[in-house]
């Protein structure tokens, strides 16, 4: 399937979700590990706001490229975004939706105009 990159330079990203591994096989526990690298995979809760509308997504992250000093509801940057499309048939039902994957997740600085005020 295509991957589109996405665009998220004027949008503000808050982290909803901490960092957790991301499972492959819920019956097993079997943690889902990245294709080519190997390296285990995590995902995190975030909300994409930009233009006055907001969204609630999961974007799944190399472990590799979570940074040190997440905090829930702070703001963050996700470098090398991209959305993929994807459908599957579970239990005889098409289902479809939308995969989320970045290069990394690190802390970001609100926007100006925006945040706590002193």
């Amino acid at each position: 399937m295509r991957t589109i990159r996405v665009e998220s330079s004027a949008a503000t990203i808050l982290l909803t979700e901490a960092p957790e591994p991301k499972v492959r096989d819920r019956q097993t526990g079997e943690i889902a590990k990245d294709a080519v690298s190997g390296e285990a995979l995590m995902t995190i809760g975030v909300v994409y706001i930009e233009e006055g509308e907001s969204s609630l997504i999961k974007v799944t992250v190399p472990e590799s490229g979570v940074s040190e000093g997440l905090a829930l509801g702070s703001p963050v940057s996700l470098p090398g975004l991209v959305a993929r499309p994807w459908e599957s048939v579970f239990n005889g039902q098409q289902r479809h939706g939308i995969a989320y994957r970045s290069a990394a997740v690190t802390p970001a600085a609100f926007p100006a105009g925006l945040g706590a005020t002193a």
